[in-house]
């Protein structure tokens, strides 16, 4: 009897080790397609001469997250937001928020810290702590101080830290396409400075009116581009009791939110030509201790927090606003409730929080 003819093309066709070789490449073939961003990417960055990107990407793949300072956990950040060229106290940090990532339960706390916190070791207000730490060489720099600073206030340890210019934080928002935010009220800042403008005479307007501009923002969900966003979260002076510390840091955490939801799409993630111009405008404005290593576990533990963030203001009723006398230069200031430079409350409500 003749044997059946089977058609080689059919799976069933293949002795058992074929299959398995057959198996083995279309599983590459899969790896390949869902890496290929990363080695497109990694070719134009280094074209481009951006370097740490093959080790960061390596780093997202397969690093330990032992491999990055971690206590019970957790991982804690510090994300400094400074004013930068052509703006008054171009080196303050006009935002100060420590960040919490539980590398346990795939989750983000935000804690927006005030500017205006009065700090006695250093005879000034918090946000100036990246100032004098860059100025006087023995605090070992703008980065190492304000870390130092900021885990003294909130008794918490600070492993990494980033110090962002606002113009490179416009330039990443109008790189992803903007962001939408959901805006609580409606209010109106009048005296909104324009950069550049802080000495202008104004040809003798006493108002100096012409260093301002107006700006205003309606109740709902806006798409904002980076220099409406940036104007958002800056805003000092708007009315409807937008015009407090407190009310601001909760628009900053509102813009960083939404930046980390657009970079962590799936559609910026797998597209390395916006992966590079995200890169591009990071790196012209972002001072930061981060190595590459660290940068990639810190990016895949996000990644999977993306979907549990939390954001917050230090508690209002931790602080006081003491009246303005020579203690504090003559400025308004914030200091705990329980006295001048003493942490002990704030530093239990961080812990309650984290913990």
């Amino acid at each position: 009897m003749e044997k059946e003819q089977i058609n080689s093309n059919t799976p069933e066709a293949l002795p058992q080790h074929h299959k398995v070789i057959v198996g083995l490449g279309i599983a590459l073939v899969v790896i390949l397609l869902l890496l290929s961003p990363f080695v497109i990417a990694g070719a134009i960055f280094s074209r481009a001469e951006v370097g740490g990107f093959t080790e960061t990407v390596k780093s997202f793949l397969f690093s330990k997250d032992s491999a990055i300072k971690l206590e019970g956990g957790r991982v804690n950040f510090l994300i400094l937001g400074i004013g930068g060229k052509g703006h008054a106290g171009g080196d303050l940090t006009d935002t100060m928020i420590f960040a919490s990532l539980s590398l346990a339960n795939h989750s983000v706390k935000l804690v927006s810290i005030p500017r205006d916190i009065w700090v006695p070791e250093i005879r000034a207000k918090i946000n100036s702590a990246y100032h004098w730490g860059d100025l006087q060489p023995g605090r070992g720099g703008g980065l190492p101080f304000a870390k130092q600073i900021v885990s003294e206030v909130t008794g918490q340890p600070v492993d990494y830290a980033l110090a962002i210019d606002f113009s490179g934080f416009q330039g990443i928002i109008d790189t992803i396409g903007g962001v939408d935010v959901a805006i609580d009220r409606s209010f109106t800042d009048t005296k909104y400075p324009i950069a550049g403008r802080e000495n202008d005479t104004c040809g003798g307007d006493i108002t100096f009116a012409c260093r301002y501009k107006t700006v205003h923002f309606d109740k709902g969900v806006t798409h904002m581009d980076g220099a409406t966003a940036l104007e958002f979260a800056r805003s000092r002076e708007g009315d409807n009791e937008e015009n407090t510390d407190f009310a601001r840091s909760a628009r900053q955490q509102k813009i960083i939110s939404a930046i980390s939801k657009k970079v962590l799409s799936f559609g910026t993630i797998i597209n390395p030509i916006k992966d590079y111009k995200i890169l591009l405008a990071v790196k012209a404005s972002v001072e930061t201790d981060l190595e590459p290593t660290a940068i990639g576990i810190l990016a895949r533990a996000v990644l999977g927090s993306r979907n549990n963030m939390s954001s917050q203001v230090l508690p209002v009723d931790l602080l006081v606003n003491p009246p303005i006398t020579p203690t504090y230069d003559k400025q308004y200031v914030l200091i705990p409730k329980t006295g001048n430079g003493k942490w002990e409350d704030i530093n239990k409500w961080f812990s309650s929080i984290l913990n």
